[in-house]
Order: C-alpha cells, then structure tokens, then sequence
C-alpha cells in the first residue's frame, strides 16, 4: 500500500526546486551578460600573483591577489602602451588603467598552455622596413632579416621579413635595434623602486631602460606593476632583467619570453571586482593558493559575505515600512476592509 505523501512536504520540495532554479538563472544571465559584454568565455580571470600590486595591503583600483578581472576580446592594435598613455601630444596620452598608464593585458607565455599572465603593456614593436620571404612556408629571410608570422608583407600575404622597426609612443622611427629610456623627459618617469634586494644584476637606475633590443617579430614587452622593471622579456631587453620563466618539454626552465605577439593575447583587461577570487584561490589545489592575497581582501570579502547575508534582515523592515506608508497601500487596505465589511452585511441578511 502506497503512502500518501503530504501536501506541505510537496510544496515544500518545489519551493527548493524552484529557487534553485531561480539562483541558476540568474546566474545564467549574468555570465551571458558579460559573455556579451566583454566578447570572450569565461568572461573573468582571477588574480594569483602580486606581480601588479600597488601597495603591499592591497588597494581598490590596482590589481591584487584575489581580485576578479573582467577580460575584454580585442585585437592587439588595439592595446594603448606605457609608452603611448605617456607621450605628451600623443591620442593616447593620459589613457590609464589599473593604477597607471596603458592597458593591462592577458596573454600565453610564448603562446605555451599554461596560466596566462596578467601585465601592463610598455613597448609596442611594428615593421617599417621589410622584404619579401625567401620561403613563406619555413619563414627563411634575407639576411640581417628577421622572420615575422604576423605582419603583412608587400605582397599583401602574412608573413614577413622585417629590418627595422617603429615603436609608437617614442620617436623610434626606421631603426634596426630599440633603445629607449623612461627618464620623463619624451615619456613617463617609470620608477623602477629598486633598492639591494631588486638590484637586478647590479645595473642600477632610477628609470626603466630599454637597451639595444632586436624584436625578432612584432610584439609588446610587458611588466608587472610590482616587479622593480624586471620586463618579462628578459635581459635581452632590459640589462638585470630575470624574465618569466618557460619550462621546456625536458622540464627544464629559461628565463625570458618573446615579445607578446597578436594570437597569444588572451584579451585586455578591464573592471575589476575585488575580493571575489579569493574563493576560487581557498578552495584550488594548485597553484599559490591565497599566499599572495593581502589582508585587506579578506576584510572585504568577510565583509561583503556578513552584508549580503544581512541584507534581507535589514531591508524587509525597512520595505515594509515604506509600502506601508504609501498611498496605494493605505487605498488597497481601505478597499479591502469595505470589502470585508460588506461580505458580513451579506451573510447577515
């Protein structure tokens, strides 16, 4: 014999049902939302390293540890540099984001699968002189020429072979290397805050330097807020410079990675929520972990949990109160006890 299950208990059950559903959707929503916005899936990347803090407790506006970045899909022409958001009458000039001049992007280390970088753009390198390739297919150049994949050649295919090159944001036009200094005077002052931890091979400047640099292709150098102009292209760039590190497929590691090129760019960096990918960081079992999260980020985040939770405690009074107040309440009360009124009359008769 089949037991009737009570009504409460089904009702019950739906109501669960129905507001997971609901929490579902809306969450749905709100990834399709910045799937639209930003262009790209997942829409958020979160933050594991201090390599672009600004202050050591973390601060609203910068990039720390634990911190929801949204990541925009655009193509890198479209990345404004240090260089550029720092030259006085350039159009880009004065552009900032995350805390000082030009874009913050996402990219894959020498296009390599593995946890994608998050730095600001610094240098951009283009071609001006080039040649035709001797072969496309293996990318042979001329001599003294360098093989670019990227680029467009004179014959309107991609692939080129560069000999010089421009640098916006600078007055290098045509030249075969890149020197450039960021000593304020044609540029931003970009302060290198070395002292004898970050000495760096004992090449000491006020300034981040860029010193006879071949390219090789076209592409961006980048550098964490936080890394003392350590560029992440290495010693080749700038004399000192430890670089990120690459693992080969024997394990064994190299230090320095090419100029970011178009097809590794993930996307440019854009608003940030804080706190939020502590979370993600607490619960992961690879990686740093929440070693390089700051104090603050907990504060807000405990915080931020404490507040949601009490919201609706807070608010439903405070509704109630106000609805009870307005108008159109007081009008539906009245309507409701004439209403009530006349029922009675009714039953009386």
């Amino acid at each position: 014999m089949e037991k009737d299950v009570p009504k409460g208990t089904e009702n019950q059950g739906w109501s669960i049902a129905r507001e997971a559903l609901l929490a579902g959707g809306m969450i749905g929503l709100l990834i399709l939302g910045l799937w639209f916005h930003t262009g790209t899936l997942p829409p958020l990347v979160v933050v594991e390293s201090d390599s672009m803090i600004h202050e050591v407790d973390g601060e609203i506006g910068s990039i720390d540890a634990g911190d929801l970045i949204l990541v925009h899909n655009l193509e890198i022409e479209h990345v404004v540099t240090y260089a550029e958001a720092t030259q006085p009458g350039n159009q880009h000039f004065a552009d900032e984001m995350h805390g000082m001049g030009g874009d913050v992007i996402i990219f894959q280390k020498n296009g390599l699968e593995s946890t994608p970088i998050i730095h600001r753009a610094i240098l951009r390198a283009i071609p001006h002189d080039t040649r035709s390739p001797l072969n496309r297919d293996t990318g042979e150049c001329p001599d003294d020429a360098s093989w670019d994949p990227e680029s467009v050649d004179i014959d309107g295919e991609v692939g080129t072979c560069v000999l010089t090159w421009d640098v916006p944001g600078t007055t290098l036009e045509d030249v075969e290397t890149i020197s450039w200094i960021f000593d304020g005077n044609n540029t931003g002052f970009y302060d290198c805050q070395r002292n004898s931890v970050y000495n760096h091979g004992e090449v000491i400047s006020d300034y981040l330097q860029i010193v006879d640099w071949d390219p090789k292709h076209s592409g961006i150098i980048t550098l964490g807020d936080n890394n003392h102009c350590s560029v992440d292209q290495g010693s080749d760039v700038t004399p000192g410079a430890g670089g990120l590190p690459t693992q080969d497929e024997n394990g064994r590691f190299t230090y320095g990675i090419d100029a970011v090129r178009g097809e590794w760019l993930v996307g440019i960096a854009g608003g940030e929520i804080p706190w939020l990918g502590t979370v993600k960081l607490a619960l992961s079992s690879g990686g740093p972990g929440t070693d390089y999260v700051p104090s603050s980020a907990w504060v807000g985040l405990i915080s931020s949990i404490v507040i949601l939770l009490a919201s609706p405690f807070i608010l439903e009074p405070i509704i109630g109160i106000i609805l009870a107040s307005s108008p159109e309440i007081k009008e539906a009360l009245r309507e409701e006890k004439t209403s009530l009124i006349a029922e009675g009359l009714l039953e009386q008769e």
